[in-house]
């Protein structure tokens, strides 16, 4: 058997998988997320580890914990993790929703310039990447920056504390700007930059790769007594891909998370003009583009849980009808936006309402606000010369056959929904899989595993109203810009 781990934002889910791909169980574990400033976001690393263990635990009740052979962990991106010469962590992770890094980040994009950025990278400066993170910490907290010995990212920590393997993955660490991700190794001039040495970062493999055993504390801990290997693992947007079949090139796939990211696959390494798209390395030894949005399913969240007060979703969307004919926008920007705006400071709106505008119309626009968002990014793909016929879709908001319609006709292509949803938790046992030698490749062994359960095409006739509503949609975010 192996355990495939999504160390994400607000959870961690956990999934143990038969050699044969067949789902045996899935666990989640919840720990807290802290927000000590507007616009802050912090977790401690020392929940991942022990919600990690309580739900192994609880995975492997009445089953015998040595036929676990492999653990894959995929997690959030970009977070920063700090160790210590001990081994403690210095102050809490900073993650990957954090928009903090504002003056960092226009550094790095104004001062060191954006195509340096992108020779050194092939990406540019976000807000929520590591590096800004760290200019951040070196000037606000030199007495914790003076500290550091080893930076490490969230699922990265985990690893480190199941095996003391000190090791990333180059899709994980595509997302650092720390990484030249079209050789696959660090770059030493980003490194200047940041003040670091090369020492203090991991050790970089392909992501189905054994970077070590689990130790033997932990086996302790889970009353294993067998050799648990354990693989790089992968940044969550890539173990979702690997879990939804979404390897080799020319593949697209749709997460409809508590961010949304639209993912293409590539077998060669390629940058827009704009450094719109982020320019990662896959899981699956290759490629990909990737769209960012950092609020999607967590819109509908909050607009739900904070505002109209209900945890009934399916009721507020079942007297939805008016599809392709709502007067009412959203732009979905509540953490502010990463692609294609690259604007922390942006912010949410409705805008279009009149004295007949429902609570329908409203809940409708929020469900369309995020689709014309993850459009954005795939215009950009367009631009490329990349086709896209379909996509595969997970994550939360997929499990709503309204949004998918919406996505589905907002973008004009196939929507395709895998048969089992378990995204990066099915990616990382996949890996793990692989890592053992179950199977050749990861693409050999997605092929074997991942199947699907339906197909929601395109209508002509809603398309043409979407593709006019987008049209329109496109020109908010430049008029209302300047008020950020």
């Amino acid at each position: 058997m192996f355990i495939g781990v999504d160390l994400g934002t607000s959870a961690v889910k956990l999934l143990l998988m038969a050699a044969d791909g067949k789902i045996i169980k899935t666990v989640s574990k919840e720990y807290p997320l802290s927000f000590p400033k507007p616009g802050w976001s912090e977790q401690n690393p020392e929940d991942w580890y022990t919600q990690s263990i309580a739900g192994i635990k609880d995975l492997l009740e009445g089953l015998n914990p040595d036929d676990v052979k492999g653990i894959g962990v995929g997690g959030q991106m970009h977070g920063l993790v700090t160790l210590d010469e001990n081994d403690n962590v210095i102050r809490p992770a900073i993650l990957w929703n954090d928009g903090r890094t504002v003056e960092e980040t226009e550094y790095l994009n104004e001062v060191i310039g954006k195509k340096t950025l992108s020779d050194y990278t092939g990406n540019i400066a976000f807000a929520g990447f590591t590096a800004p993170k760290i200019l951040w910490m070196k000037k606000n907290e030199p007495d914790n920056f003076a500290k550091i010995k080893k930076i490490m990212l969230p699922k990265d920590y985990l690893v480190y504390r199941l095996s003391g393997a000190f090791s990333t993955d180059f899709s994980d660490a595509s997302g650092m700007l720390l990484l030249d991700v079209k050789n696959k190794c660090w770059s030493k001039e980003m490194l200047e930059i940041c003040g670091v040495d090369e020492a203090m970062l991991p050790k970089l493999y392909d992501s189905f790769e054994v970077v070590g055993e689990l130790n033997d504390a932990s086996k302790t801990e889970l009353g294993m007594s067998g050799t648990v290997k354990l693989v790089a693992g992968a940044g969550d947007n890539a173990a979702a891909a690997v879990g939804t079949g979404t390897v080799g090139a020319g593949k697209c796939n749709l997460s409809l998370g508590t961010s949304g990211t639209i993912f293409i696959t590539n077998d060669k390494f390629r940058v827009d003009d704009f450094n719109a798209l982020h320019s990662f390395a896959h899981a699956d030894g290759n490629f990909h583009l990737m769209g960012c949005m950092l609020s999607a399913a967590s819109c509908n969240k909050w607009w739900m849980d904070e505002i109209i007060k209900t945890k009934d979703y399916p009721a507020e969307q079942a007297n939805i009808t008016k599809l392709g004919e709502n007067n009412v926008y959203f732009l979905p920007y509540l953490m502010g936006e990463r692609s294609p705006h690259n604007n922390p400071a942006a912010r949410a709106m409705f805008i279009g309402m009149s004295m007949d505008t429902t609570r329908e119309d409203m809940t409708q626009a929020v469900l369309e606000g995020v689709a014309f968002g993850l459009r954005d990014s795939l215009e950009v793909a367009k631009s490329l010369g990349i086709e896209i016929k379909a996509t595969n879709i997970c994550g939360g908001g997929a499990k709503s056959p309204l949004w998918k319609k919406i996505v589905a006709n907002v973008m004009g292509i196939e929507v395709d929904v895998v048969e089992n949803d378990e995204g990066p938790a099915l990616g990382g046992a996949i890996l793990a899989a692989v890592g053992c030698g179950v199977y050749e490749s990861v693409e050999d062994a997605a092929s074997k595993i991942v199947r699907f359960k339906e197909s929601i095409l395109p209508d002509a006739e809603l398309t043409a109203k979407y593709e006019e509503k987008y049209q329109h949609f496109k020109t908010l975010y430049p008029t209302v810009k300047a008020l950020y």
